[in-house]
C-alpha cells in the first residue's frame, strides 16, 4: 500500500476520533526517515494545541491504530500542531490560504527561480495561480514539492 493510502485510511479512521474530542484534523503524513517509520497526526483547535492536548489524542488513537493494522511496519506515532508557517497538502488547506502570502518551493525552476512567494488567487487540480508583484504567475500543481504559509511578523 502506498504511503498516500496509508495516510488516506488513517485520516479516515482517526477524524471522527479526533473530532469528538474538540479537535481537528489538520493532516496525517507517513513517512520513512532512514531506517524509521513515522506516522506523524496533526491536530488543531482554534485557540492553539498544548501538550495536552497532544498527549489526549495520541492516548485516543493508539488502540483503534493497533485495532486496525492498517500500517503493516513498526512505526513512531507522533502528535503535534501545525507550526506557525503551516505545510499546505490538501484542498482545504489550499482554500482557506486563497487571498493569503504563501511560499512554494518547486521541482523545475519557473522563472528561473525554484522558490516563490505570494498571494493565491486561485487553484484547481493543475494549477496554483500567484500573485508576485503586481503579475499573476501560473504554477503546474506537479512542479510543486512544497507549499506553505508565510507569516510576516515585521
Amino acid at each position: 500500500m502506498s504511503n498516500h493510502n496509508i495516510e488516506s485510511r488513517v485520516g479516515d479512521l482517526l477524524e471522527p476520533i479526533i473530532q469528538n474530542l474538540g479537535y481537528i484534523l489538520y493532516d496525517v503524513q507517513y513517512i520513512k526517515e532512514g531506517k524509521d517509520f513515522y506516522l506523524r497526526v496533526t491536530i488543531d483547535k482554534p485557540e492553539g494545541i498544548s501538550i495536552e492536548d497532544c498527549e489526549t489524542v495520541n492516548g485516543a488513537i493508539n488502540e483503534p491504530l493497533d485495532e486496525t493494522d492498517c500500517i503493516k511496519e513498526s512505526y513512531f506515532l507522533e502528535v503535534s500542531s501545525p507550526e506557525i508557517e503551516r505545510i499546505l497538502r490538501k484542498e482545504s488547506h489550499f482554500e482557506k490560504q486563497i487571498g493569503n502570502k504563501i511560499q512554494i518551493k518547486l521541482f523545475k525552476s519557473v522563472e528561473k527561480k525554484k522558490e516563490l512567494e505570494g498571494i493565491l488567487k486561485s487553484f484547481d487540480d493543475e494549477f496554483l495561480e500567484l500573485e508576485i508583484e503586481g503579475k499573476i504567475t501560473k504554477i503546474e500543481r506537479n512542479n510543486v514539492a512544497l507549499a506553505k504559509t508565510v507569516c510576516d511578523v515585521f
